[in-house]
């Protein structure tokens, strides 16, 4: 049974500000995310974005008081969907889910992937792009 995968807010954000956020959809098919997130993301999401709300939302707000909504909501909803794996740069997000026993990667874990399933044929020149990207913002 394949993975189902879930995206917090950066990974999404990320990808969008180079021009990239096509390689989720081609090594994944589909991901799942909160309304949260999607909130957080600002924009409309692709319809190969799922959009899905925490059942357990005291379990979410519990989560709240150590990191942010987006990470909440997507943790929380990670321990209710069994197979999953969750995308996550944020480094006490992925502590608090690593403790919890969950799957995890990040966004560069996702460009790697994207090499690893032949989508691009080298990481090089989307690092650049991240790279880039952050020297323009600062």
């Amino acid at each position: 049974m394949p993975k189902i995968i879930i995206s917090d807010t950066s990974c999404f954000i990320l990808l969008k500000n180079i021009g990239e956020l096509e390689l989720l959809e081609k090594i994944y098919k589909q991901i799942i995310t909160t309304p949260e997130i999607a909130l957080e993301f600002g924009e409309e999401l692709p319809n190969w974005v799922q959009v899905i709300s925490v059942n357990d939302k005291l379990r979410q707000q519990l989560l709240e008081i150590q990191i942010d909504k987006g990470e909440s909501s997507a943790i929380a909803l990670a321990l209710e969907i069994p197979n999953s794996v969750l995308i996550l740069d944020d480094n006490k997000a992925r502590k608090i889910a690593k403790q919890l026993g969950l799957t995890f990667t990040g966004t560069i874990g996702v460009i790697i992937r994207a090499k690893l399933d032949g989508i691009i044929p080298s990481i090089i020149p989307i690092i650049e792009k991240i790279r880039f990207s952050f020297i323009r913002r600062y």
